[in-house]
């Protein structure tokens, strides 16, 4: 089971079933969203997550074009997860907002195009490009 939620507290979710997988992403939206470098997420069936609180939702466009939904805590800022349209029945939980982090190795990383240049890329990394 995952949990985790916002900095503040106000918006808790948790996840009754195994992770799908997990992914670093370098878009530039992701980037902008994370205030950093990339942004780790952990792929979930959305049918597994319980959510307490109750996040806000600001609609983009992804660099795929495709509409991104990015579901954040409106009193703290946190983001917590993404609903992507193209993968209508996942959720990509923002790993940052999880209570326990050990379990995580992500080896994909997506969007490389948009690395920053003096990113590291471990030696096993699976590197695409743009989205697989």
């Amino acid at each position: 089971m995952l949990s985790g939620g916002c900095l503040c507290g106000s918006v808790r979710y948790e996840v009754d079933q195994p992770a799908l997988g997990e992914t670093v992403c370098h878009c530039k939206h992701c980037q902008r969203q994370a205030g950093s470098a990339f942004s780790v997420v952990v792929a979930v069936r959305s049918s597994a997550l319980t959510l307490t609180g109750e996040p806000k939702i600001y609609t983009d466009q992804g660099d795929s074009g495709g509409e991104v939904q990015r579901h954040f805590c409106g009193t703290c800022g946190s983001p917590i997860f993404s609903k992507v349209a193209a993968r209508p029945k996942l959720l990509f939980i923002k790993a940052g907002t999880l209570d326990d982090v050990r379990s995580l190795a992500p080896t994909h990383h997506i969007w490389c195009d948009s690395a920053w240049p003096w990113t590291p890329f471990p030696v096993d990394a699976v590197k695409f490009a743009k989205e697989p």
